[in-house]
C-alpha cells in the first residue's frame, strides 16, 4: 500500500463514507501533484499500488537503417506507423535513410524530400544519426548540411544525455560502381527477387567490400573535441547515451577509443547501425548494441536477421529496452496479412490478384 500522509487519512475517512476510496500516490520525494487514482471501497483485487509514473522516467524509439538496398515491401513505412502506435516521446534513428552515393545535389535531394515526406507522418519528433548512404561523399555531406545543419550534436531531455555522433568523418572512400550496382539491385528486388538475392550475396563476398567494411571508423580532432566538451558542460547528468551508424567498437580506432575513455566514469549506452543485423556487446561492462534494419535489405543470416524498431525507458536505475519485432504489433483492428510487418509477399500477391478479379 502507497504511504499516505495525515492528512490523506482524514481525507479517506471522509470520502469512505460516500462508498469511494480515494488514494494518495503521492511520495515525498516527488513534487506534490494532485491524487489520480481512484478505487471502490474495500477493493483488494491489484497487486500493489506503486504505479510505474515517476516524472524523471520517459520512454524513446530507436529505428534501423532503411536503405543499403531497401527493400520493395514497404517495411519502413509500416516502422513508421507501429512508431506512432506506440506513442515514444521522441525516435532516433542509426542512419542511412537515403541510398545516396550520388554526386547530383538535385538527385540527393530528391531522395531526401521522399524521406521527409514519410517522417511527417510521426506524431513525435525524429532525430538523425547520420550513416554512410547519407554522407557518402563531399557533396552529400554538403547537402546535409543545408538541410539538417551539423552533422553531429547533442541534446538533454530530462538530465539525461543524447550525443548524435558521425561515423563518416570525413566520408570514407565508397566501393567501385557501388551507385550503379544499388539501382540494379533494387529494381530486381521487385523484378525478380531471386536474382536480387544473389546478387546481394556476390556483392558481400567482394574482397574489397570486405575490406571497407572491415576497416577501422575514424573521427576527426574537431569531433573528439565535442564530446570532450560536452561532456564537460554536462558533468552530473543521469545517463549518456551515444548514437553513431557504424559500429566502431567492433574494429576500434585509436580515435573511436579515444571516445570510449572519454565516457568511460560515466553511466552509458553506445547505439549504432549499419551491419543490417541486431548485435549484443557487453564492453567493460557497458552496452554496445547494433540494431537490426527497419527494411534495409539482410546481409547475413542467423538470430538477428529481424526487422525491428526498439524501446527504451530511461528509469532510475538505468535504460529498460526492448526491442519489437515487426510483425509483433498491429492497430486495434486485428491482423492484415498485406500490412503485416515486412509482410509475406505471397498472401500481398494473391489479395491484389482477388481485388483485380472483383473488379473484372
Amino acid at each position: 500500500m502507497a504511504r499516505i500522509s495525515k492528512a490523506g487519512w482524514l481525507l479517506l475517512n471522509i470520502v469512505a463514507l460516500t462508498g469511494l476510496l480515494f488514494i494518495s500516490t503521492s511520495d515525498p520525494a516527488w513534487p506534490q501533484q494532485e491524487a489520480t487514482f481512484q478505487i471502490d471501497a474495500g477493493a483488494k483485487a491489484y497487486t500493489n499500488l506503486n504505479f510505474k509514473n515517476k516524472p524523471n522516467e520517459f520512454q524513446f524509439a530507436i529505428i534501423g537503417d532503411r536503405t543499403g538496398g531497401a527493400n520493395a515491401e514497404g517495411t519502413f513505412k509500416f516502422a513508421i506507423g507501429q512508431l506512432n502506435l506506440l506513442q515514444p516521446e521522441f525516435v532516433i534513428n542509426v542512419g542511412d535513410m537515403i541510398e545516396g552515393y550520388s554526386d547530383d545535389k538535385a538527385e540527393l535531394n530528391a531522395e531526401w524530400d521522399e524521406i521527409d515526406g514519410m517522417l511527417k507522418t510521426l506524431d513525435m519528433p525524429l532525430f538523425l544519426t547520420p550513416g554512410n548512404h547519407d554522407i557518402a561523399n563531399k557533396t552529400a555531406e554538403q547537402v546535409w548540411r543545408d538541410r539538417y545543419g551539423a552533422t553531429y550534436y547533442a541534446f538533454v531531455y530530462k538530465n539525461v544525455l543524447f550525443l548524435v555522433l558521425n561515423s563518416e568523418d570525413p566520408p570514407r572512400v565508397a566501393p567501385e560502381g557501388i551507385k550503379e550496382k544499388l539501382e540494379l539491385y533494387n529494381r530486381l528486388q521487385t523484378e525478380d527477387p531471386a536474382k536480387a538475392k544473389a546478387m546481394l550475396a556476390e556483392f558481400m563476398s567482394d574482397e574489397a567490400v570486405i575490406a571497407a567494411l572491415g576497416k577501422p571508423v575514424e573521427f576527426s580532432d574537431k569531433q573528439i573535441a565535442f564530446v570532450k566538451d560536452t561532456l564537460a558542460r554536462h558533468p552530473d547528468i543521469r545517463w549518456t547515451f551515444l548514437f553513431l551508424h557504424e559500429p566502431a567498437w567492433e574494429n576500434p580506432s585509436e580515435t573511436f577509443k579515444a571516445i570510449q575513455n572519454l565516457v568511460k566514469d560515466r553511466n552509458h549506452t553506445f547505439f549504432a547501425g549499419h551491419l543490417h543485423y541486431y548485435d549484443y556487446d557487453q564492453m567493460n561492462g557497458r552496452e554496445h548494441i547494433t540494431m537490426g534494419p527497419a527494411g534495409a535489405s539482410f546481409h547475413q543470416e542467423g538470430p538477428g536477421k529481424v526487422d525491428h524498431n526498439m524501446w527504451v525507458t530511461k528509469t532510475d536505475e538505468g535504460p529498460q529496452m526492448a526491442n519489437i519485432a515487426l510483425k509483433g504489433v498491429f492497430d486495434r483492428k486485428g491482423l492484415d496479412p498485406s500490412l503485416f510487418g515486412a509482410y509475406d509477399r505471397k498472401v500481398a500477391e494473391a489479395q491484389k490478384g482477388e481485388e483485380e478479379s472483383k473488379k473484372k
